[in-house]
Order: C-alpha cells, then structure tokens, then sequence
C-alpha cells in the first residue's frame, strides 16, 4: 500500500464507471489485513463483487467475515435504514411502530438525500465503533464507492443535509459525518483510472469536485490497465514478420497513451501508481493477488 495510505482509516475508491473500482478496493483491502489492520470493505447498493473476486462466499447485508482481519458487507438502503433509526431511537419496537408506519414512510421519501445518508452512515457508524477493550472494531474501512457523479452526491450528502433540515438530530449526524469525510488525518480519497482519453478526463473532473464540493482530499491516482513497453525498437527492426510488426506497431501506440495517460494525471500533484493490464480468462483471486504485489510497489517514475 502507499505510504500516504498505510494510516488512513478510511479509504473511498472512486472513478468512472468499468475502470476496475471494485478491484483496486477489493486489493487495498487485503493488502491493509495482511498488514495487520482489522478492515471491512464495503460495496454500496450494487451487485456484489468483492467475494467473489477474493474467492468467497456471497456476503449480502450483514458485515461478515472473509478472512483473518477482513471482513467484508454490501450496504443495502432498507438495511441501513433499519440500523440508523436503531442507532437513533435505540428500541427495536419504537423502530417498527415509526419507520414501518405507511403514513411515515411516505414522507420519509420527501427528505433531501435520506437514502444517501443512511447508506454512508452505517458505513461511517462502523468507522466509530469499539471494542470491549477500547480498540477500534476497525483499523481500516474501504468503501468501494459509486462512479464519479453518484458520487459526489453520495458524499456530498451531508453538507446537503447541514445546509437544509433544521437543528436536531438527523443534521447532528450529517454534521459527524461530514468532519469525518473532510479529516485529512482519518480519510483519504484514492481516484482510479485507465489509460483512456474519456476516464483520464474524468478522472480530472471528479478530482476538482471532489476538493470544491466535498472538501475531500485524494492522495492517490491507480493507472488501471497501464500497458508498458514490451519491445524495443531493436526487436521491432529484428522481426521479419509483417503481422508480427503489424502487433509490436499496435502496441507500441497503446504504450504511448498509457504513457501519456499517466503523464497527464500526474499534474494533479498525487502520487500516480500503474497497475498493468492483466490478461486472464477468469478474473479472480489470483488477479487481486497480482494488483496487491503492484500497490505495494507504489508509484514508479
């Protein structure tokens, strides 16, 4: 992991969508448990991908375990509901007679981004939570977060709140949850692309939003699918076949834009790490296993 990670308690993964979020998280995680940190990932009401990637069973709405000091859950919006409201009113009674009232769940479709919130806010919940003997339940949270703009709403969500409903305590929590977000010391924001014109674009796009409207600090760019120079110009001269150097001229282009590519989001100002294209017919374990040994390298001139 990269040294400007290797403290952070929580990491948000994000980037346009298909440029391999759920991976890079998926690898970050295992590389913090392996390190010893007690860490839960977390995908956000979507398809799981995590376990199966790393192997495992399918996990679902409930924080379960993986493997030693990883544990992983998919935050689903009727789930995270049901915890805050516990989280809030303590009593699981109170919780049925209110929240699965019909009239109230009605207007609770009218409040600003409450889906938003409860998601983000069981994720965050965990980020507090102690053990019997004060240590934290978890050293390390990784969200594998929704693509660029569902994202900046997701965590944009509780300044939203701050700034629109009245004193008490749902704007008391989406104020906890924000100065979380926004503590450079507890979370790092890590942006992930590919060596494309449209991701690397976005990619600038969704670092200016992150820092204008979320106030939220990348420290890390991951170059997915970087292709490095394989041929040198000695082997392209030295080949006789024409569909070989029809190949060695093809890559050699794809070379050039992964090269630009990263030349490109290094001005960001953030350390650019590469993770090479991995060519398999099962992307699995053995595929994380693989990004994890090139996170760890970190980032190369």
């Amino acid at each position: 992991m990269d040294a400007s990670l290797s403290d952070k308690r929580l990491l948000i993964v994000t980037g346009k969508g298909g440029v391999g979020k759920t991976t890079i998280s998926a690898a970050l995680a295992l590389d913090a448990a392996r390190r010893g940190r007690r860490t839960l990932i977390c995908e956000v009401n979507t398809r799981e991908r995590v376990s199966q990637l790393l192997g495992k069973p399918e996990v679902g709405p409930e924080i379960t375990s993986l493997e030693e000091n990883l544990w992983a859950v998919n935050v689903q919006p009727q789930e995270a509901l049901r915890e805050y409201a516990l989280m809030v009113l303590k009593f699981e009674s109170i919780y049925s007679a209110v929240f699965e009232n019909r009239v109230v769940r009605y207007f609770l479709r009218f409040i600003p981004s409450l889906q938003e919130l409860v998601l983000l806010g069981k994720i965050l919940f965990h980020l507090k939570e102690k053990r019997p003997d004060g240590s934290w339940r978890f050293d390390c949270i990784v969200i594998d977060a929704p693509a660029t703009g569902h994202a900046i709403t997701f965590l944009s969500v509780p300044q939203v709140i701050v700034d629109t409903v009245p004193p008490g305590a749902l704007s008391n929590d989406a104020s906890w949850m924000r100065d979380l977000l926004v503590d450079r010391q507890t979370t790092a924001a890590v942006l992930v692309s590919l060596p494309e014109e449209l991701p690397v674009n976005e990619t600038l796009e969704l670092h200016q939003a992150l820092v204008s409207r979320v106030k939220l600090a990348p420290q890390l760019v991951v170059l997915n699918g970087f292709i490095p120079e394989r041929f040198s110009q000695q082997d392209q001269e030295a080949t006789a076949s024409p569909l070989a150097k029809e190949l060695m001229r093809a890559h050699a282009a794809r070379v050039g834009l992964s090269l630009a590519s990263k030349e490109t989001l290094s001005r960001l100002g953030l350390p650019v790490v590469t993770v090479p294209r991995i060519f398999v017919n099962d992307f699995g374990r053995a595929a994380i296993e693989q990004i994890v040994k090139e996170l760890e390298g970190g980032p190369r001139p």
